[in-house]
């Protein structure tokens, strides 16, 4: 990828994203959703995020969205409050080319920023994913669990891979 731009996604996002996360429901593995939400569902998502500070962010090349990445609350329960989940989209063109490195990079960077100090991915179609698997782990994410056969999707059963690491002091000082 020659360059992209990486920044807080907007509203006006959204269309593009929809496309991006529908084609990923249709064709892939890594989301268990079976039918892509529309639109107005997915505004709805994203504001919510927003709403609560949850860093939400695209990369765009000539007003192109090329991908987007949001954490989200892992689990409602206030203890949880330390811990988000990362997801990670990338249009078909652009994968490969660094865009889900960059996305990832800034938003584990926003998360510690937040006071973030876990983070946890939930890989779909796990052992399909190699390349998420191994972008994780190159981020400093280790394995840490495998669900087997925890999704059907496309005529057969998929593995779902946990992966976490440590935000900024993670565990090793109580939270502010």
């Amino acid at each position: 990828m020659t360059s992209f731009v990486l920044r807080p996604a907007e509203e006006v996002d959204l269309p593009a994203i929809t496309a991006i996360y529908g084609e990923s429901v249709q064709t892939g593995t890594a989301s268990y959703e079976l039918e892509p939400p529309s639109l107005e569902e997915m505004i709805r998502r994203w504001r919510a995020l927003v709403a609560e500070a949850y860093p939400y962010i695209v990369a765009v090349h000539d007003n192109d969205v090329l991908g987007y990445a949001y954490a989200a609350p892992y689990r409602a329960r206030r203890a949880y409050r330390f811990l988000v989940e990362d997801s990670i989209y990338v249009t078909p063109n652009a994968q490969g080319r660094g865009v889900g490195r960059a996305l990832l990079v800034e938003l584990i960077a926003a998360s510690e920023r937040l006071g973030f100090r876990q983070m946890v991915a939930v890989i779909g179609g796990g052992t399909e994913h190699a390349a998420s698997v191994g972008l994780h782990r190159a981020l400093g994410f280790r394995e840490i669990g495998v669900i087997a056969a925890s999704g059907f999707k496309h005529g057969r059963w998929l593995d779902t891979i946990f992966m976490q690491r440590a935000l900024g002091e993670g565990s090793t000082t109580l939270p502010d």
